[in-house]
C-alpha cells in the first residue's frame, strides 16, 4: 500500500502518520518527490483501513499494491537510484562500464588490466579474490590478498573496485571495496543479504541461474529491508534448453525492470554467454536497450587466464566494445 501525501503536509504531520502507523506493526518508507511525499507501507496491510487513511488531512489519495517488494518498487520511488561512489554515478541516466579480470591473479595483472580499461572508459574495475568454482580442484581465488591487489589497483588508477563476497564471515576484508558483489549462487543467501542490509555498502546484486524476476527483486527487498537502498541490479544469463551459449542472456529483463524498480540495471554478458566473441554485440544490444551499465570480463592473456578465458576480452578488444557502446549510448532506449 502507498499514500500520496499532498504538497502542503507538514513534516510533524507525517511524523504523527509514521508513528500511528508504527503501532499497528506497519513499516514505513518515504520518498520525497519534488511535487509529493510517497509514504509506503511495509508489512501486513491487510487489515489497514484505506478510507480511514484517505480521509486524513494530509493524505491525497491511497493505493493497494500487489507485489510483495516494497523497497524495491517503482510505485514507492519517483527518481530512480543514482548510486554515487566519489563522483562515479550509475543509475537515472548515468551510464557506466566495469570491467576487469574474473579473478584477480597478481599484481602485474590487475594494475595493467586497470590501467587499460580506464584509458577505454570503464568507471568501474572488477576482478574476483574469492571465486565460487564447480570444481573443488579450480582456482579459488586469492582471497584477501586478492582484495590488496585490488586496492592497489585502485589507487594507481582512482577507480572503484567491485569484487564477489561469498561468506557473511568474509565481510570484514570488504571494508574498502567500493560495490560488493553477490553471486548468483548467492542469490537466494538471504543470512548473507541480511548482512548486507545492515551495511552501507553499495550491492550489485546477480540473478540466479535459474531464478525469476520477482525473485531477484524480492532478493534486492531482503538488502534493503535491513535499511541499505543502493542496490545494483545485475542480468547474467539463465539456465535455458540452449547449450551453444552458457547461459542464455535475458534482455527483456530491462524494461521489465525499468517498470518495476527504480534500481539501476546491469548486464553482464561475458557470463551469460561464455565466450569472447559473442561479448560486443551483446553488449551493443544491451546498451541500445537502455540498461545502466556494463560488466565485461578483460584478461591482459586470456589463453593463460586461471579463470574464465574463454569468455575474456583482450585489453584492445574491450577497447573497440567500449568505443562501439559508447557511440550508441546516446540512442539507447530512455525510460522516465
Amino acid at each position: 500500500m502507498i499514500v500520496v501525501l499532498k504538497n502542503e503536509a507538514k513534516p510533524e504531520q507525517i511524523e504523527n502518520l509514521k508513528t500511528w502507523l508504527q503501532s499497528m506493526n506497519i513499516g514505513t518508507h518515504i520518498s520525497v518527490g519534488v511535487n509529493h511525499t510517497i509514504v509506503g507501507l511495509v508489512g501486513d496491510t491487510s487489515n489497514v483501513d484505506m478510507d480511514l487513511i484517505g480521509s486524513l488531512d494530509i493524505v491525497e489519495k491511497v493505493q493497494r499494491i500487489q507485489e510483495p517488494f516494497k523497497n524495491a518498487n517503482r510505485k514507492f520511488h519517483q527518481s530512480r537510484l543514482v548510486v554515487d561512489i566519489n563522483g562515479t554515478k550509475i543509475g537515472g541516466g548515468e551510464f557506466q562500464i566495469i570491467a576487469g579480470p574474473c579473478s584477480v591473479e597478481s599484481r602485474e595483472q590487475i594494475c595493467y588490466v586497470a590501467e587499460s580499461v580506464k584509458k577505454s572508459g570503464a568507471g568501474f574495475l572488477r576482478g574476483g579474490a574469492f571465486k565460487p568454482r564447480t570444481s573443488p580442484y579450480a582456482f579459488q581465488g586469492l582471497h584477501g590478498e586478492g582484495i590488496e591487489l585490488l586496492l592497489e589497483a585502485k589507487k594507481l588508477t582512482g577507480l572503484p573496485i567491485v569484487s564477489e563476497i561469498m561468506n557473511i564471515s568474509h565481510l570484514p576484508l570488504f571494508e574498502k571495496v567500493d560495490v560488493v558483489q553477490v553471486g548468483a549462487r548467492n542469490m537466494q543467501n538471504f543470512d548473507l543479504l541480511k548482512e548486507l542490509g545492515k551495511t552501507d555498502k553499495v550491492v550489485l546484486l546477480k540473478r540466479g541461474l535459474a531464478n525469476s524476476i520477482d525473485e531477484l527483486l524480492m532478493s534486492a527487498e531482503y538488502i534493503m529491508a535491513g535499511g541499505n537502498e543502493n542496490v545494483i541490479l545485475c542480468e547474467r544469463g539463465i539456465r535455458t534448453f540452449e547449450t551453444r551459449t552458457r547461459n542464455t542472456l535475458d534482455l527483456s529483463i530491462i524494461p521489465v525492470l525499468k517498470k518495476l524498480t527504480h534500481l539501476p540495471v546491469v548486464i553482464d554478458p561475458s557470463h551469460a554467454l561464455g565466450y569472447s566473441y559473442m561479448v560486443k554485440s551483446m553488449a551493443l544490444a544491451a546498451t541500445a536497450a537502455g540498461a545502466d551499465g556494463l560488466m565485461i570480463e578483460v584478461h591482459n592473456n586470456p589463453s593463460k587466464a586461471l579463470c574464465d578465458g574463454a569468455q575474456s576480452l583482450t585489453p584492445e578488444a574491450f577497447d573497440d566494445v567500449a568505443k562501439a557502446v559508447f557511440q550508441i549510448r546516446p540512442f539507447a532506449c530512455k525510460f522516465e
